[in-house]
């Protein structure tokens, strides 16, 4: 499957995974045209302008950390990561709503955790030997869950495990799978301080990943084509012959080849057996548009981030006046009141922020954003049904944090299957899968 001078590569989605596998491939030499159903490219990493608050916010919060190689190559291939901002040394701070004690996970530079043999940096209630308890979560038994290795009463289960799992894995610790968490924490925690870093991007999601990369794109000739959904595929005996979108259909010449970049239920939909994990988890992502506090009156308004335990809310990000909260597997609320939870999540906020307390009372301009099938389930049925990359068709490739990348349903997952992609389409000569 090596380049010809007329042959085109057509990417369907620009989500991070096709965007990324675009990015590789037009600086690779490949010509590409880039299909994108939405108005706006990004997928679940996309930002707007929201009418009602006046504000650009993010469809929802992703954590990015040091130890996301894909990623961070994406954005050094399209710009720089000069505003992707957080702690250094690596800090994760906590407020726990049961009795609101503060608290901070900080581990230490290198691979040896000399910060567990130390009470002062210990998470709250734990023992020394209570880390060495976990241990097994490091290398799990195949088909094993969380929950399998690490029993609920443990001591490090509510301030460590349980929150880890859902923001990584966004399934209950009952069903994660617990080998996706393990390569999880082989790349952070097992290698020290600096693989742990987080990083939020200071303009929001699209400011700082998604026009940076539409605008590379563009000015390589390659725009974003929007409002091109894919409606079918058309294959022959071994490769995939025509793309039929809403509006025309794309005859794929002998040189052409396709990344299929697309959410799991409309990969589903399109390619023939298939084999894809379930539909997915809920996220819910509340935007609250903070009032003013003469604490934050200067220009350069705060950026963090903090863990919310014994509440609704999981996570509770800050991007100068806008605070976004995350609750992960939150198919439970799904038919919850929209007041009453903007009421519940804005006095955990409140808290989390250390806001007056005062504020908690009155809900401040806010948004609701959920997102019922934002990844799939990652349990350990699910990931066996996870596809590779490549399909029994020669010249179509798939890409997306739902194929097998070994990794979770997160943004580097994304862009590592883009880069998986990319490379099986620039291997020449490339066999049916």
């Amino acid at each position: 499957m090596g380049k010809s001078a007329d042959a085109v590569v057509h990417v369907v989605g620009a989500g991070i995974a096709g965007l990324a596998a675009a990015v590789r491939l037009v600086g690779a030499g490949h010509r590409v045209r880039l299909y994108e159903a939405a108005p706006l490219a990004g997928g679940r990493c996309r930002s707007w302008r929201d009418a009602r608050l006046g504000v650009e916010i993010d469809n929802g919060n992703h954590l990015m950390m040091r130890a996301n190689p894909a990623l961070l190559a994406f954005v050094r291939a399209v710009g720089d990561t000069a505003r992707l901002v957080g702690p250094a040394p690596a800090r994760f701070a906590f407020l726990d709503l049961a009795d609101g004690r503060r608290f901070t996970l900080a581990p230490n530079a290198g691979p040896v955790p000399w910060w567990i043999f130390r009470r002062g940096r210990r998470l709250p209630g734990t023992r020394a030997r209570d880390y060495l308890g976990i241990a097994r979560l490091l290398r799990p038994p195949l088909g094993a869950t969380v929950a399998d290795l690490v029993a609920p009463n443990h001591p490090l289960w509510r301030p460590f495990v349980e929150p880890l799992t859902l923001a990584v894995l966004n399934t209950v610790p009952a069903r994660a799978d617990a080998g996706l968490l393990a390569r999880v924490l082989w790349r952070t925690f097992a290698r020290g301080e600096a693989a742990c870093r987080p990083l939020i991007a200071v303009g929001g999601l699209g400011a700082e990943l998604i026009a940076p990369a539409v605008a590379w794109l563009a000015g390589r000739g390659v725009a974003v084509e929007h409002g091109r959904r894919l409606r079918s595929l058309a294959f022959g005996e071994r490769r995939a012959t025509t793309l039929a979108f809403a509006d025309d259909t794309v005859a794929l010449g002998p040189g052409d080849r396709v990344v299929l970049a697309l959410p799991v239920q409309a990969a589903r939909a399109l390619v023939p057996d298939l084999s894809t994990p379930g539909d997915g988890e809920t996220i819910l992502n509340a935007h609250f548009v903070l009032p003013p506090d003469p604490a934050d009156a200067r220009a350069d308004a705060p950026v963090g981030f903090v863990g919310v335990l014994g509440g609704t809310a999981h996570w509770v990000f800050r991007r100068g006046d806008i605070a976004s909260v995350t609750v992960s597997a939150a198919g439970d609320l799904d038919d919850a009141d929209p007041e009453a939870l903007a009421r519940t999540l804005w006095r955990e906020t409140a808290a989390a922020l250390g806001r007056p307390a005062g504020e908690a009372g009155v809900v401040p301009p806010h948004r609701l954003i959920r997102e019922r099938r934002a990844t799939f389930a990652q349990d350990p049925a699910d990931i066996a049904r996870r596809p590779p990359a490549a399909t029994r068709w020669s010249n179509l490739v798939l890409a997306g944090d739902w194929t097998d990348t070994g990794l979770p349903a997160t943004l580097e997952g994304a862009a590592t299957s883009g880069h998986t992609a990319a490379a099986l389409i620039g291997r020449p000569d490339r066999p049916a899968g």
